[in-house]
């Protein structure tokens, strides 16, 4: 198998017991490509959420995956370079020598709404005269109903060789109702890393 000595998405990461809100919908990777941890150089981390607190989060977390190696799109990135530019994005990453990219990106949040009726029971209907019997068949007591609201969130993860400039793996994952955003990454993480292992696309 051919090997690459590029490192993509998501090392070190920590392992949990349990991520059962999160599942990979579909993945793809490119055939016979497989990455060495220990060759990694430098990954350039992209979170792409609309919040801007919700963005440096997740790269922040992202980049800890990488010890140390995982550099945050918010600060290399910075107000002064033109993102609208992408022969000087690309001129830029392989100047400073990144060899690949993790993109995370938010597709769509799904939201449903579902009503839980409540119990409601008559009062006993046993009567002695008409005025017992209409007030106890008239009367009534109830538990109220209640709504909730299941969101899922569909997150898009992709990784990119620097050298090649081409994908080289994708996979789409969803959550439901995931803690805050930092849970919601790292089981996304933690899913994604879990995937390349058996996939044979990531090797120790």
């Amino acid at each position: 198998m051919k090997k690459n000595t590029l490192f993509a998405c998501i090392t070190g990461i920590i392992f949990f017991a349990s991520c059962s809100s999160t599942r990979i919908t579909s993945s793809w990777r490119e055939p016979d490509k497989q990455v060495v941890i220990n060759q990694l150089n430098k990954v350039l981390v992209v979170a792409m959420f609309n919040n801007e607190t919700n963005r440096h989060k997740a790269e922040d977390q992202m980049a800890g995956y990488l010890g140390g190696k995982g550099v945050v799109s918010y600060s290399y990135l910075d107000a002064n370079f033109n993102k609208n530019n992408e022969d000087a994005l690309r001129n830029k990453i392989k100047a400073d020598g990144f060899d690949a990219a993790v993109t995370m990106r938010l597709i769509d949040v799904d939201k449903e709404q579902t009503y839980t009726p409540g119990n409601m029971q008559s009062y006993p209907i046993y009567y002695r005269n008409f005025s017992g019997y209409y007030y106890r068949s008239w009367s009534y007591y109830s538990t109220p109903g209640y709504y909730s609201t299941t969101k899922t969130y569909n997150i898009e993860v992709n990784v990119y060789s620097i050298k090649e400039d081409k994908i080289i793996w994708s996979g789409l994952t969803e959550t439901t109702n995931p803690d805050g955003v930092n849970k919601l990454t790292e089981e996304v993480a933690s899913v994604v890393f879990n995937k390349m292992i058996e996939e044979g696309f990531i090797s120790k």
